[in-house]
């Protein structure tokens, strides 16, 4: 009488692993059917081996039936079968590997060669735009905006000779954020308008600092 088994029943059943049971449907040494997407190994039970069965000697206590030498080989063919389908599945995985580093050389060489595209063309670019821009320095009313700027900042640089700013501000255009950093500089500061530096002033009581100067004595 034929019945369904899940494969890791038949397994179990037969004492072997569910690779091997595997191994045998694709090789079709086993029945399968699917049922519902699941996957059943189709089987005869009195074509099912088993390990041990037990029967009655003369006194009529039961005694243990020596294992078929058969079952022995179906056991041992199906690890045999097992290790065969591994080593294959190794030799599969190898494969995929050395297509994919393959895959991925070739990747890598070609961004390269677009990269190297891009940068020589971006420099021919640039070298371009630079021609242009002197050209337009070149022409006669560029040239005469430049002066009147010149002389904008000429006129103006007296006013702005001095500028002052606070501790804060100083901080932040020296892109200095630490805290530690700012507490060690702010004494610095203090100390050097205590000794009579020009740099420094007082303005309502708020220490100020020419930002036109030169601090490289007390940030360093």
């Amino acid at each position: 009488m034929e019945k369904l088994m899940k494969p890791a029943e038949y397994a179990k059943e037969l004492g072997i692993s569910r690779q091997a049971v595997y191994a045998k449907i694709k090789r079709g040494i086993l029945q399968s059917k699917s049922v519902e997407g699941k996957l059943y190994i189709v089987v005869d039970n009195d074509k099912i081996p088993k390990e041990t069965k037990t029967m009655q000697n003369t006194t009529g206590k039961p005694k243990q039936k020596s294992t078929n030498i058969e079952e022995y080989k179906a056991l041992l063919d199906a690890k045999d079968e097992t290790i065969a389908v591994l080593k294959e599945t190794v030799l599969d995985l190898k494969e995929s590997n050395n297509q994919i580093s393959t895959t991925l050389r070739g990747e890598i060489d070609l961004l390269k060669d677009a990269f190297y595209e891009m940068r020589t063309l971006y420099a021919h670019q640039l070298e371009h735009k630079k021609q242009e821009s002197i050209e337009e320095l070149l022409n006669q009313d560029e040239v005469e905006k430049v002066q009147e700027e010149v002389i904008e900042i000429f006129t103006d640089e007296e006013e702005q000779k001095e500028k002052w700013i606070g501790i804060k501000k100083f901080f932040k255009i020296y892109n200095i954020t630490k805290e530690k950093t700012q507490e060690k500089l702010t004494k610095r500061l203090k100390k050097a308008y205590k000794k009579g530096d020009k740099r420094l002033i007082k303005i309502e009581d708020k220490l100020k600092i020419n930002l036109n100067k030169n601090y490289e004595d007390i940030l360093d």
